[in-house]
């Protein structure tokens, strides 16, 4: 069975600094309380619950919920790296369209620690070795602040010497960000910076990388309910939203045999991810009004608009350049700030890439509005690893 999965409600609090939000139990909590008051739904109306969170013990998941009662509906802990929240979200639709259940929730939860991401446990070997092994051969730089400065400004480097990208490409993508975060109340970051302000930060890697230019450690949460069209017909609930497609990859041995840091860091999981859901959904990237894609680092985001099809690979820089990846231009991307400003709390971010485009698809996405979006793309990446992609219509599309 493959039934049609609605969004009936949404929430997401405001993202905050490491140290300044509350625990993460208490703001899974709080996101799925809108999400609840969104739908017009009642915790009892959940039947099963998926809960994605990256630093934290063994079911928290349950710490959270219990907050809402304790139904005794099955809690999935999900932990899929950068990716969990739309893992989390994936499960939940599966969950609906197959018919197991007719209404399910995803919610993302991260309570962050300051500074750069460090493995919990160092006494066993890496999920990231054998990524790493490339990253030495190719990259080296152990004296970098963290690995990730070291895969993903490492693949900026490999687009920079393969198709003469400037470090002027990323500053522009960062700074695109600051604006349309300067308009949304969740994010994290709201000031405005310009591409020279980009440039001229600290430098983590000269002539590569520079601070403003890596997303920020969050904390936040987010969630979302997903429940069929009988269930929403017969609960009056919206259907104004839907998912058309949506696919969940991992590695491919082109990521590590190429030995290209741009597969490294999941180009070929992202086009994969991508042509699945186009598929599914019936539409092409020219079709896409909206997009919220996994900008971890102002590389990364020029990398996957590549990956996605906007663009051939090589051509992103035009694309930027062009003004095709903001408003008045072929499609805005990451109207909600991105990660490189809204902030990103891991388990969180894939909800709260779902909360926006669909407040964007419903038209109430205020001063961030997306004139007449119809068809909205989400990206979510996760090293280790997985990618998400998730197609969203409005159902008049």
């Amino acid at each position: 069975m493959t039934r049609k999965t609605f969004v009936a409600g949404v929430g997401m609090i405001q993202f905050k600094k490491p140290g300044t939000s509350e625990r993460y139990d208490v703001m899974g909590a709080q996101a799925v309380r809108q999400a609840l008051e969104d739908a017009g739904l009642a915790y009892t109306d959940v039947q099963q619950a998926y809960a994605g969170y990256v630093f934290g013990d063994s079911t928290c998941g349950q710490k959270a919920l219990y907050h809402l009662g304790m139904t005794g509906i099955p809690v999935l802990n999900v932990n899929n790296n950068c990716a969990t929240g739309s893992s989390a979200l994936y499960l939940a639709r599966q969950a609906v369209q197959s018919g197991a259940v007719d209404c399910a929730l995803a919610v993302g939860f991260e309570e962050m620690n300051p500074g750069a991401l460090k493995s919990a446990y160092t006494d066993r070997p890496s999920a990231l070795e054998r990524a790493n092994a490339i990253v030495d051969e190719l990259v080296g730089r152990n004296d970098l602040p963290s690995n990730a400065i070291r895969q993903f400004a490492g693949a900026g480097m490999a687009h920079m010497k393969k198709y003469g990208t400037k470090l002027e490409t990323f500053a522009a993508i960062r700074a695109k960000a600051s604006r349309h975060a300067a308009n949304n109340p969740l994010a994290v970051f709201r000031n405005v910076v310009s591409t020279e302000d980009v440039m001229n930060a600290p430098m983590l890697w000269d002539g590569v990388l520079t601070r403003l230019m890596a997303c920020p450690p969050t904390c936040g949460a987010a969630a979302t309910l997903i429940v069929s069209e009988d269930f929403a017909r017969k609960r009056g609930l919206r259907t104004d939203v839907f998912i058309a497609g949506q696919s969940l990859t991992t590695d491919t041995p082109s990521s590590f045999e190429t030995r290209d840091m741009i597969r490294v860091v999941g180009a070929d999981v992202t086009r994969a991810a991508a042509n699945q859901a186009y598929e599914q959904a019936g539409v092409g990237p020219q079709d896409v009004d909206v997009i919220e894609l996994h900008d971890c680092f102002a590389q990364n985001e020029l990398i996957t608009m590549e990956a996605l099809g906007l663009c051939p690979e090589g051509e992103g820089p035009k694309l930027v350049a062009d003004g095709d990846n903001t408003y008045g231009g072929k499609w805005v991307v990451n109207p909600s700030g991105g990660l490189l400003s809204k902030g990103h709390p891991l388990g969180a971010t894939g909800l709260a890439q779902i909360y926006e485009l669909t407040h964007q698809l419903r038209g109430s996405a205020d001063a961030r509005q997306v004139g007449n979006a119809q068809v909205a793309l989400q990206h979510n990446l996760g090293l280790g690893g997985a990618g998400v992609v998730t197609i969203l219509k409005r159902a008049s599309a």
